[in-house]
């Protein structure tokens, strides 16, 4: 009895230092990284609403995302660990009862599963283990165990999910789902699972894409899901293991804002997977249409104007067609947008109160320093109202209200705005109305979206969560009554309830732009060629804008008009001069004025006059004689006669007076030379040094005669320049009616400095 209780108490003692040296034995183990060294993980895009829109390879060409338990479907979880490791949560990292199961069924050659556990599994996919020999299997359950001693259950169990394979270069549950069934982790259904859990065990020939897949995979398949009926207490079904997985294909949207975003493993943006498809879509069938006339690539960005957030992205035709180099980012790529800023002359120009909608505008050839502006048409309409002007998109009153706006005009609110030019201030000069300055289409639709909302110059919203602006001034740059009376003015017919657009076509018929207004939403498209190839003959209007509407149908944009602000009123005004209506206007119509803005000056071209029956002459004073009559005439200043002459315009000059020496009319007004330049001379230029002598005189004047200090220049015709060449020095140009009204300028004259 003795000598038992002495060797139960060694025992005992030999067991508690085993136990001691194993407690100590397991805290010294030392603590590895938990995943593989070096690993990287794919890249994704997602939209607003967490959808993966673009998934890149990883660093060694897997496609590998991180996997979290609470992103994964639970039929997952519980598939697998049915078919890995149904005691996960309760060992530490080996199963002792799985590897004797194990291995008596290795010695009697029977099927009675692995003895891994789903620790142990990813130890041998963490450290590449070769486990088929005895060695290799006793590192993989040291590893096991190193791993339960530092990291928790969910850890490890993350780590399987993310680096498991699944067949090819897919890795990972998350990366699997996607691919092989199209959709995220957490929806998969209990089919969809099990037949994702059964890959890793045989992934070479169970992945869907294996062409002897079939058999291997259907027979897990069965087998998994018998056993999880049998669990849950459910009858067989015979179509279990007929569920194939139908493989999608691998997310490429909106790939130039991938490639912008994406810095670490996920991008989380504003964009609509919808909304985006849609676009991207609609951009290739107009293409297909378009290609034989020359147009080959676009670009298009969709914007909800309140929020600034960009709902849909398209920075080509297609990403990696090389020919028409693919991989160019049109929505950020800087070119001439054309008369696309034509709004925001306008807008600004009502702002100054220079304009109202129904004033006049000198559609006319016009020199404007040196300057010469044409329209797209090579044609001139003549005088033409202001929102008309806009609507039609005319080149030359858009260059003369630029040429008028204080405070640094366009230039100025541009920059202010946040739209990056390139030069200095000033360099464009006049240009800038017509597109003098390269642009984005991003800005463009930074811009549009102020225009149509509240004026606030932000930029736009690409990211979910982003960060703070550095634009912290909340001022509107464009006033609520100016934005609404801009988007009036561009108002026409469209399919599209309430899209209102404007078109740019550049220089050279190089790019086509359309900028739309639908309610809350912009749209702005580009078609062109990133090599600047020309398209001949092709205007916005005949591409851009079908894109447009045709984009804008499709996404099912609609709008109305904005509330009219109160601070707009209706004003009756003569429909021919634009002026507030006098006396004599035949009639009135009513037109939009920003009280206390909008310029007020009443009609002084309708006059009732006295007309000497007998001569046909003009009388200044009713005198008694008979044969007088009262008529209303129309009294337009020379130059706008010349304008309606040139555009077929019939308008007849009032009668001239008895006598010059009665008019009382407005002397004329010098518009060239121009006080506030310096004109240079330059060696050898010859004809090229002389300056246009131009005024604009009143209706009864038939002549002008120019002086040059006492010299006299020659006479001219108020609609026609008188060419002088001059000498450098400081003169005092006069420009004298045949009325003997004058008007005066002093210029400079330089020589070109060698």
């Amino acid at each position: 009895m003795n000598r038992l209780r002495r060797w139960s108490g060694r025992i005992a003692i030999a067991g508690a230092a085993v136990f001691t040296l194993l407690w100590l034995a397991w805290l010294l183990l030392p603590k590895p990284e938990l995943l593989p060294e070096g690993a990287t993980f794919s890249r994704v895009l997602l939209d607003a609403h967490g959808r993966v829109l673009h998934l890149t390879l990883s660093a060694d060409g897997k496609y590998r995302l991180p996997a979290r338990l609470d992103e994964l479907s639970p039929e997952l979880l519980a598939a697998t660990m049915e078919l890995e490791d149904r005691r996960f949560f309760a060992h530490a990292g080996t199963d002792p009862r799985s590897l004797l199961r194990a291995a008596w069924g290795s010695m009697t050659g029977q099927r009675l599963g692995g003895g891994s556990t789903l620790t142990m599994q990813f130890a041998r996919l963490r450290w590449h283990l070769h486990t088929r020999t005895l060695g290799g299997k006793m590192v993989q359950v040291f590893r096991a165990v190193q791993l339960e001693r530092h990291y928790g259950k969910r850890a490890i169990a993350e780590a399987y999910f993310t680096f498991a394979p699944y067949g090819g270069n897919v890795e990972g549950a998350a990366a699997a789902s996607l691919l092989w069934c199209g959709k995220p982790a957490r929806e998969l259904t209990l089919r969809e699972a099990v037949a994702l859990s059964v890959i890793p065990q045989s992934p070479a020939a169970r992945w869907p894409r294996a062409k002897e897949r079939r058999a291997s995979h259907t027979a897990a398949q069965l087998r998994l899901m018998t056993r999880l009926r049998a669990a849950r207490g459910e009858p067989a079904d015979a179509l279990d293991g007929e569920f194939a997985l139908r493989p999608a294909a691998v997310p490429r949207e909106a790939p130039h804002l991938a490639r912008r975003l994406i810095a670490g493993e996920r991008a989380a943006t504003t964009l609509n997977r919808e909304q985006q498809r849609i676009l991207e879509t609609s951009i290739t069938d107009f293409l297909a249409r378009w290609r034989a006339q020359g147009l080959r690539n676009a670009a298009a960005i969709l914007v909800h104007a309140p929020t600034r957030e960009v709902r849909a992205y398209v920075g080509s035709a297609g990403f990696l067609d090389a020919r028409i180099a693919g991989q160019v980012d049109g929505v950020t790529a800087r070119r001439s947008p054309g008369s696309a800023l034509k709004p925001f002359t306008y807008a600004l120009a009502l702002d100054a109160g220079l304009i109202h909608p129904r004033t006049l505008l000198d559609d006319a050839p016009r020199r404007f320093a040196g300057y010469n502006p044409e329209n797209s048409d090579r044609g001139f309409l003549g005088p033409i109202p202001a929102a008309e002007a806009l609507r039609r998109s005319r080149n030359v009153p858009a260059v003369e209200l630029l040429a008028r706006l204080p405070g640094g005009g366009l230039d100025r609110f541009l920059r202010d705005s946040g739209v990056r030019l390139d030069r200095a201030p000033g360099y464009y000069g006049l240009a800038l109305a017509l597109g003098g300055a390269e642009v984005s289409l991003e800005e463009l639709a930074m811009l549009y979206a102020m225009l149509a909302t509240d004026g606030v110059p932000r930029p736009l919203v690409l990211h979910a969560r982003p960060a703070a602006s550095h634009f912290s001034d909340e001022t509107p740059r464009l006033s609520a009554a100016a934005r609404w009376l801009t988007l009036d003015a561009l108002r026409a017919e469209s399919p599209v309830p309430g899209l209102v657009w404007k078109t740019g076509t550049s220089h050279g018929f190089r790019d086509n732009w359309a900028c739309g207004v639908a309610g809350d939403w912009v749209l702005c498209v580009w078609l062109g060629n990133f090599d600047s190839t020309p398209m001949p003959g092709m205007f916005a209007r005949d591409t851009a804008v079908p894109l447009l509407i045709q984009s804008a149908t499709r996404l099912g944009l609609r709008g109305s008009a904005a509330r009219r602000p109160p601070e707009i009123a209706d004003v009756k005004v003569c429909p021919i001069s634009g002026g507030l209506a006098g006396p004599h206007c035949p009639h009135g119509t009513s037109a939009p004025f920003i009280g206390g803005v909008s310029p007020i000056t009443q009609c002084a071209v309708h006059r009732e006059i006295l007309v000497d029956s007998a001569t046909g002459l003009r009388v200044v004073r009713d005198d008694g004689r008979p044969g007088l009559r009262r008529e209303v005439r129309e009294f337009w200043p020379a130059h706008r006669l010349e304008q309606f002459r040139r555009a077929g315009l019939a308008r007849t000059a009032p009668p001239r007076l008895e006598t010059a020496a009665a008019s009382a009319g407005p002397p004329p007004r010098i518009v060239s030379p121009q006080p506030a330049l310096t004109y240079v001379l330059r060696p050898g230029a010859g004809h090229k040094n002389a300056i246009p002598l131009e005024a604009e005189a009143g209706a009864d004047v038939r002549e002008l005669h120019w002086f040059a200090g006492p010299r006299y220049l020659g006479m001219s015709k108020p609609s026609q320049p008188l060419l002088w060449t001059p000498e450098p020095g400081r003169w005092q140009i006069e420009a004298l009616d045949d009325a003997g009204r004058a008007a005066r300028v002093a210029v400079n004259v330089t020589r070109e400095k060698q």
